[in-house]
C-alpha cells in the first residue's frame, strides 16, 4: 500500500493543531467575558489593568521555549488579549497624529491592534482628550535616544491631573520616501518631524547636502504633503509608508543604529504593582546651596536606581527649575516610599506622575 505523502501529514497535523488553537483562544475569551460580569457586579470600572498585561506577557516570555522568539509570541499574546478586551470594551486610545505616525505605532504595540486610535494634532490635546473621558488612555513621546527629551510633554504634566499608566520603547526606522511619480533626481526639498530631520542629519549632509529641510508636525503629514508633490521627499517610518502609498529611495537612514523613542501611556486610573516597575515624579526644589545633593541623596542611600533627571524652568519664577525624575520601583513598595518622604521633606513640591510597569516589548 502507497505511503501518504509526508507533506500531506504534516499539513493535516498542522489543521488539527490549528482547531485546538482557536478552541483555546475562544475558552480564553469566554474566560475574560467571565471576569468582565464580575467586574461590573463589583461595581469595578477598571476593566483594563496594565499590571496584569505586564504580568501575563513576561510570563509568557519567560515559558516560552521556541523556536519561536521570545518577543513575536509576546506580539501573538498581546494580540489576542486586545481582541478579548475588545469583547468587554474596546479601548480609544489617543495619539499625536495623524495617522502613520510612531505614536500610533507605539499605541498599536501597547495596546494591540484592537483598540481604537484616535489621532490628536498636539499634545496638549491628547492631554484634554483623557481628562474629558472622551478616550481611556492616551500615548505621548517623552525622549528619543539621539535627540533628547521631548520638552512639551514633561511641560503638560506639570498642570495636568493625569498619571502615568506604563510605557512603550520603540525602535525608530526612518526611511527617505517619494510619490511614486517623483524623480530621485528631482528632489528639492524634504519634509520631516524636526527631531527626524535630527536623527539623520549626517545621511543628508552626505546624500543631499543641498535640499531644503523643512520641519513640519509630524512625520506623518511629512508623507502626507510628498504623496501631492513632484520634487519632495519625507522622512517617515513604514507605517506612514503604506498609509500614503509611497516608495522608499533609501532604507534605515537614520544615524545612530540604534535609535530608540520611549512614549508615556497617561489615563486616569492608578496602577498597583505588576513587579519590575518605574515611578516618575515631579520635584520643586528650593533655591538653596545643596539643593541638587538632598535631591539625589535619598536614591543613592537606598540603592534605587535612577533611570532619568530632566530639568525644566519653572512656572513660578524666573531661574527656578523643577526636577523630572524616573526611577526603579513602585510607589507601594517600602524603600520607595522611604525617597518619597525624605524628597517631600526637602521639596518645596512633590507630584507624583504615577508608578507603572516597565516596557516589557
Amino acid at each position: 500500500m502507497k505511503a501518504k505523502d509526508p507533506l500531506l501529514v504534516l499539513r493535516d497535523e498542522i489543521d488539527a493543531i490549528d482547531n485546538d488553537i482557536m478552541r483555546a483562544i475562544n475558552q480564553r475569551a469566554r474566560c475574560a467575558q467571565k471576569v468582565g460580569e464580575i467586574k461590573q457586579q463589583l461595581g469595578d470600572a477598571s476593566f483594563y489593568r496594565p499590571e496584569r498585561e505586564a504580568q501575563v506577557l513576561r510570563r509568557v516570555m519567560s515559558s516560552n521555549q521556541g523556536p519561536i522568539d521570545d518577543e513575536d509570541m509576546a506580539r501573538l499574546f498581546r494580540h489576542i488579549m486586545s481582541a478579548c478586551l475588545a469583547l468587554e470594551k474596546p479601548l480609544r486610545v489617543a495619539f499625536l497624529g495623524p495617522e502613520g505616525t510612531f505614536t500610533q505605532e507605539a499605541a498599536l504595540k501597547h495596546f494591540g491592534e484592537s483598540a481604537i486610535s484616535v489621532p490628536k494634532s498636539a499634545i496638549d490635546e491628547v492631554f484634554r482628550e483623557v481628562v474629558a473621558g472622551s478616550c481611556e488612555f492616551g500615548v505621548v513621546p517623552v525622549e528619543n535616544s539621539t535627540e533628547g527629551v521631548v520638552s512639551h510633554t514633561l511641560d503638560s504634566f506639570i498642570d495636568s491631573s493625569l498619571h502615568i499608566c506604563g510605557e512603550v520603547e520603540l525602535r525608530i526606522h526612518q526611511h527617505f520616501l517619494v510619490g511614486v511619480n517623483t524623480s530621485e533626481a528631482k528632489v528639492t526639498r524634504v519634509y520631516s518631524h524636526a527631531q527626524s530631520l535630527a536623527q539623520c542629519r549626517h545621511w543628508l549632509d552626505a546624500n543631499y547636502p543641498t535640499i531644503e529641510r523643512v520641519a513640519v508636525s509630524s512625520n506623518a503629514d511629512a508623507a502626507k504633503r510628498v504623496k501631492g508633490e513632484w520634487n519632495s521627499a519625507a522622512i517617515a517610518g513604514d507605517m506612514s509608508c503604506q498609509l500614503y502609498g509611497l516608495k522608499k529611495l533609501a532604507e534605515n537612514i537614520e544615524d545612530r543604529p540604534d535609535n530608540s523613542t520611549r512614549f508615556l501611556v497617561i489615563g486616569q486610573q492608578s496602577v498597583p504593582v505588576s513587579g519590575d516597575d518605574k515611578t516618575s515624579v515631579i520635584v520643586s526644589m528650593r533655591n538653596k546651596p545643596g539643593a541638587l545633593h538632598a535631591l539625589l541623596e535619598p536614591f543613592y542611600k537606598s540603592g534605587v536606581d535612577l533611570t532619568r533627571v530632566e530639568t525644566r524652568p519653572s512656572k513660578d519664577g524666573k531661574w527656578t527649575y523643577v526636577f523630572f525624575i524616573d526611577f526603579v520601583g513602585h510607589r507601594d513598595e517600602p524603600s520607595v516610599e522611604n525617597i518619597l518622604n525624605a524628597l517631600t521633606d526637602e521639596s518645596v513640591n512633590l507630584k507624583m506622575l504615577g508608578s507603572y510597569p516597565r516596557a516589557v516589548l
